[in-house]
C-alpha cells in the first residue's frame, strides 16, 4: 500500500472557523496528503464566516455557538447526511483531532467497521478549567480523554514532551510524534523592519518584548502581566508588543495599558511583526507544541517560555532562550531583564534559535503522519486492532 491508496476521513472540532496553530497544521496536512494522491474528506462544524478557506472537501456537522465564546462551535452529533457521506466515501483510516462527543461517535463508527483510528493531540484540554475557576473538572476531563484515546489505535502528539505526558497519563501505549513545521519564507530574521517599529513610536534601541497568539486567559495572560509589572518595579526599559486578538483583549489592555496592541496579523505582515520584536515571552502551559515559539525562533528571537510540554522540546535552556517554572514571576522577570539589558546574549540566543528552527520542514513532518496511517492500516489488515481499555493499569 502507498500513500495514494489512502482514503482518510478526518474529524476536526474546528477546522477553519478560527485561525490557530492546530487548524493550520491540519490544513497543511490535508494539502500534503492531496498532493501525494490520497483521498481526504474532512468533517467539522462550519460557520458562514470562516477565518480562512478550508483545504480539501469539508462536510459540515451540526453544532452551536459555545456559550460565552461565540467564535467557537460545539459539535452535537453526526447528522444523517454526514453518515451517508462517510459510508459513500468508505475510508480506510480515520483521524480524530478533537476529543469531543462527535469525536467519540466517529471512533465508534470506525470501530464498528474495522477501520483503524489515529487520534492527534493538539492542546492540553484538561488544563483549561483551571483558568476559569473550574479546576475540580480536571479529573473528569482526563477520564473523558482517556476513554477516547484508549479506543484509538494510536496517538500522535506534537512533541516528545507531550507524548511522554500522554504515556504517563496512561492514554495509550502507541504514541508517536507529529511535530510542526515553520514557513521560512514568512518567518525569518530578514523580515525585521525598523521603520515599522518606529511607526508605533519604538526607538531602534528599545528592547521589545512580544506576545503572539490568541488573547484568551489559558495563554497565561495573567502571568505575562505579573512579570511585566515586576520589570517595571525594577525600572527595566522595554516596550511590549501584542500580536493577536481574542475575547480577553480588553482585560489584557486594561492590565498592561502601556503595551502596543498591533492586532491580528497574517502572512508576510505577521513575519514582519514577529521579526521586529526582540524576544518572545510565552508563559502558556496549555500548548502541546508551541507554533508561536517556533515562529519566533525562525525570526531569530530568544524565547522566554514556561517549562511545559511543547516548549521543552523546542527551547534549549540558556542556548536559544530560557525555560522557567510555570508561574515563577520573578524568574520570568529575571530572564526578560537579561535579554532587555544584554544585547549580545540576546543576539547569540536568537541566532541559536534560528539555526535550531531549520530542522522543521512541513512536508517531512507530514510524511511521518502518512507513514503512521499506512502502518495502522497494515496492522489492522493483519488482524491487530486497538488494545482494550483494561490492558493499561
Amino acid at each position: 500500500m502507498q500513500i495514494s491508496d489512502l482514503r482518510i476521513a478526518l474529524y476536526s472540532g474546528n477546522y477553519n472557523f478560527v485561525r490557530d496553530g492546530a487548524n493550520q497544521a491540519l490544513n497543511r496536512l490535508v494539502d500534503y496528503l492531496l498532493r501525494q494522491g490520497a483521498a481526504v474528506r474532512v468533517y467539522s462544524p462550519t460557520t458562514d464566516t470562516p477565518a480562512f478557506e478550508p483545504t480539501g472537501d469539508l462536510v459540515s456537522v451540526p453544532s452551536f455557538a459555545f456559550p460565552g465564546r461565540g467564535e467557537y462551535r460545539f459539535p452535537t452529533h453526526i447528522s444523517s447526511a454526514a453518515k451517508r457521506d462517510l459510508d459513500a466515501f468508505n475510508p480506510n483510516i480515520m483521524q480524530i483531532s478533537s476529543p469531543d462527543p462527535v469525536g467519540h461517535r466517529m471512533v465508534t463508527w470506525a470501530r464498528k467497521r474495522g477501520i483503524p483510528v489515529l487520534a492527534s493531540v493538539h492542546t492540553r484540554f484538561e488544563t483549561y478549567p483551571r483558568y476559569y475557576n473550574l479546576a475540580f473538572l480536571e479529573p473528569v476531563l482526563l477520564a473523558v480523554l482517556r476513554r477516547i484515546y484508549r479506543r484509538s489505535d494510536a496517538l500522535v502528539a506534537p512533541s516528545e514532551s507531550m507524548a511522554q505526558v500522554l504515556r504517563d497519563q496512561r492514554m495509550n501505549y502507541d504514541v508517536g510524534i507529529w511535530s510542526r513545521g515553520v514557513d521560512r519564507e514568512i518567518f525569518n530574521s530578514q523580515r525585521r523592519d525598523l521603520a515599522w517599529r518606529q511607526s508605533f513610536g519604538i526607538a531602534d534601541d528599545e528592547p521589545v518584548i512580544g506576545f503572539l497568539g490568541r488573547l484568551v486567559m489559558e495563554k497565561g495572560l495573567d502571568v505575562f502581566s505579573d512579570a511585566i509589572d515586576e520589570l517595571k518595579r525594577r525600572n527595566v526599559g522595554h516596550k511590549i508588543m501584542v500580536i493577536g486578538e481574542g475575547p480577553a483583549q480588553q482585560w489584557f489592555q486594561d492590565r498592561i495599558p502601556d503595551a502596543i496592541f498591533a492586532g491580528f496579523q497574517q502572512g508576510s505582515d505577521l513575519g514582519k511583526a514577529v521579526a521586529s520584536m526582540d524576544m518572545l515571552f510565552n508563559p502558556s502551559i496549555t500548548e502541546t507544541f508551541g507554533n508561536v515559539t517556533l515562529e519566533a525562533m525562525a525570526c531569530g528571537l530568544p524565547v522566554v517560555a514556561a517549562k511545559a510540554t511543547g516548549s521543552q522540546s523546542l527551547v534549549k535552556d540558556n542556548e536559544c532562550g530560557r525555560l522557567i517554572s510555570p508561574g515563577a514571576i520573578r524568574d520570568f522577570a529575571d530572564a526578560l531583564q537579561l535579554y532587555c539589558e544584554d544585547e549580545s546574549t540576546r543576539a547569540a540566543h536568537g541566532k541559536a534559535g534560528e539555526i535550531r528552527s531549520e530542522q522543521y520542514s512541513w512536508d517531512q513532518i507530514n510524511h511521518a503522519v502518512a507513514e503512521t496511517y499506512l502502518r495502522l492500516v497494515r496492522q489492522r489488515e493483519a488482524g491487530h486492532g486497538p488494545f482494550q481499555q483494561a490492558s493499561i493499569r
